[in-house]
């Protein structure tokens, strides 16, 4: 294996037993990191154990769950590394009017768990540390229905270069993926494959992307020690379609 900046490195990811966190939980241990990853979902932590087969440490937290997170990030001690990739809301796609207030509130616990997780985490963080959230295209590209995702989204993005100002010099980065083919789109059954081409026909690369591609964007600005208060974009030209 050659050299990598992670090699050795403590790097927790939360949301890192499913998808795009698994994913990047993987790359990272592939590089040599230490990978502490954490989810809620007893079925997700149960997949990502038998997938890391020991490459890395799976432990369960909710964002919204400050001891638990805590009780994580003492185990680990200090940080080079904290992914934040959790959903950690529900999200109603629908028109706005056709939304109740709480519905449309909800989709902001994702804002409320990232925002914990920082609060929780950034003291255990190395000075030369980064931290690394995800968003997604809708930040940017608006579609009738998505409002929260939308909002929500940009709201992410917002945080971040609020953080990489007040925080430096820890780096704070977010990446942004379009669509991905994860499990978010299993409900669509056999017709998954169909809808997502039909999602990602007017995109300038006519598919959906997948979880591996989007954790490359978080490894790059885990790595790439003069990224801070950056979005990437990991859209398969989404926002220019």
């Amino acid at each position: 294996m050659a050299y990598s900046k992670l090699e050795g490195k403590n790097v927790v990811i939360i949301g890192g037993t499913a998808g795009i966190g698994l994913a990047a939980a993987k790359m990272a241990a592939d590089q040599g990191a230490k990978v502490w990853a954490a989810g809620r979902s007893e079925s997700h932590i149960e997949t990502a154990r038998q997938v890391c087969e020991g490459s890395f440490e799976v432990r369960q937290a909710d964002t919204h769950d400050a001891e638990a997170l805590d009780a994580i990030f003492r185990e680990v001690g200090k940080i080079d590394h904290l992914v934040s990739a959790a959903v950690g809301g529900e999200r109603t796609l629908k028109p706005f009017l056709q939304q109740t207030q709480e519905q449309f509130q909800a989709a902001y616990d994702k804002l409320w768990g990232y925002c914990n997780v920082v609060r929780v985490g950034a003291p255990y963080l190395q000075d030369d540390g980064a931290i690394t959230l995800v968003s997604g295209s809708p930040a940017r590209k608006v579609a009738v229905g998505q409002s929260p995702l939308s909002c929500v989204g940009a709201s992410v993005e917002n945080l971040v270069r609020c953080l990489a100002l007040e925080l430096a010099p820890i780096r704070v980065n977010v990446v942004s993926p379009g669509t991905i083919n994860t499990a978010m789109f299993d409900h669509f059954g056999d017709k998954k494959e169909e809808t997502l081409q039909g999602m990602t026909q007017s995109h300038l690369i006519k598919r959906a992307g997948s979880s591996e591609e989007v954790a490359a964007g978080i490894l790059f600005v885990m790595q790439n020690e003069f990224v801070t208060g950056t979005t990437v974009d990991v859209d398969g030209g989404r926002l220019l379609s």
